[in-house]
């Protein structure tokens, strides 16, 4: 597992939250590097799709993986944060890509991740036992894998699978932030309990934010997450703080 960088930084604006030895403190970074995050998203490009550990790219560079419920809207926030609309599948069917989806950052040995949905009320059962073991295979081979990025819907976070997916994480050593998703859904008072409940739930080291693909609400910050696990930060400037 490729480890983490000391600090993350979050924003003051959005509710969010990172705690705990993995990434200790909160930080501004600034990169030297005169591209940023944004300009490499801009040619980010799908590189395979595979349906088990044989078809998984080269095991170099950093990877970061994106998991969710089949309707927490994984494929769009990802869409959203890459600014690359279409990018990752939407799918008026929930769940109905069981296959996990590479996406290479061309100019380094980057990659993103979109991991299967999960939540299988009406898969059938071999479907499930697939998912189970090309998840566990995932995560206990992939070396590469620097952070996982975990969209739970605000209105319902921390379902079984949920918490079965930040267990995969826990087990790897993988550093985790979680995404509660469609918060626009929420008044601020709902969207505040709901981020705090959950907070109270999550193991030290665990960051977590409201979010939302409609609004843009927290995408930046999550943009900004991705780049620090990919060990890639996005420029800010330093005026805006």
């Amino acid at each position: 597992m490729v480890p983490p960088k000391a600090g993350i930084k979050v924003a003051g604006a959005v509710l969010s939250c990172v705690t705990g030895p993995v990434r200790a403190g909160i930080v501004h970074y600034f990169s030297s590097n005169p591209d940023t995050l944004m300009s490499q998203f801009q040619t980010i490009q799908f590189l395979k799709s595979a349906n088990d550990v044989g078809g998984f790219p080269p095991d170099t560079g950093r990877e970061v993986a994106f998991a969710g419920r089949s309707n927490a809207g994984k494929s769009t926030a990802i869409n959203v944060i890459t600014q690359r609309r279409g990018l990752a599948r939407t799918s008026k069917t929930p769940g109905r890509t069981q296959l996990i989806n590479f996406f290479q950052l061309p100019t380094d040995d980057r990659r993103l991740v979109d991991l299967p949905g999960y939540g299988f009320a009406k898969a059938p059962k071999h479907v499930q036992r697939h998912w189970h073991a090309l998840m566990g295979d995932y995560f206990e081979q992939r070396k590469c894998l620097s952070g996982l990025i975990v969209m739970m819907d605000s209105r319902r976070p921390l379902m079984p699978f949920d918490r079965q997916m930040l267990d995969y994480a826990g087990e790897s050593g993988c550093p985790v932030h979680i995404l509660l998703t469609k918060s626009d859904k929420l008044s601020r008072g709902a969207a505040a309990k709901s981020f705090e409940q959950t907070r109270k739930q999550l193991s030290p080291g665990v960051g977590i934010q409201l979010f939302s693909a409609l609004s843009k609400h927290g995408v930046d910050e999550a943009r900004e997450v991705v780049g620090e696990f990919l060990d890639y930060p996005i420029r800010r400037n330093p005026g805006a703080d």
